[in-house]
């Protein structure tokens, strides 16, 4: 398995990714609404013996009142059924950390599964001050620290992309 840069050709095989991993197309189509639509842009696939396997996506968050946090929000990750539970999510949440830092976030917040997420460092953003625009558990909204020291004095609701406002109840 690769984890590569996603790239146009790519386009239609993260939208298949994403419907057959989500009940509904709200992901797939959040996906497609991001695409171009901000900076930086993290997006990237797992790609096995030719086939999308895997797409994990990081968008700018931003902090009111805050103008110098560099914040991403990982939404949305999605891998086929087939290969869930084999790696491929982590593999994807690792590289990209390791590529929304190199694009100079000093920081990621996710709305996840609290037992999964864990593994590669996230926390309750709360622990940092750092709250949920959405009716969400304390422990399902996390953040992970990119650069050391890059929350301090940092705090407040953060800000998705317009584009997060279609998808099921306003949730990445």
């Amino acid at each position: 398995m690769q984890i590569r840069p996603e790239t146009p050709a790519d386009e239609p095989g993260v939208r298949a990714v994403h419907l057959a991993a989500f009940e509904c197309p709200d992901e797939a189509a959040l996906v497609d609404r991001l695409r171009g639509s901000t900076y930086p842009y993290v997006s990237l696939v797992a790609v096995d013996k030719g086939r999308i396997v895997g797409h994990i996506l990081f968008t700018p968050v931003l902090l009111p009142g805050h103008p110098q946090a560099r914040l991403m929000g990982l939404a949305p990750m999605a891998v086929l059924p087939d290969y869930q539970r084999s790696g491929v999510g982590s593999a994807l949440v690792e590289a990209g950390l390791n590529a929304a830092r190199q694009a100079g976030a000093g920081a990621v917040v996710v709305l996840g599964h609290p037992a999964y997420y864990p593994r590669f460092g996230f926390v309750p953003a709360s622990r940092h001050g750092i709250a949920c625009p959405y009716d969400a558990p304390d422990e399902a909204f996390m953040i992970v620290p990119l650069m050391p020291g890059h929350l301090a004095g940092l705090a407040g609701t953060v800000e998705y992309h317009a584009a997060f406002a279609g998808i099921d109840g306003a949730a990445p």
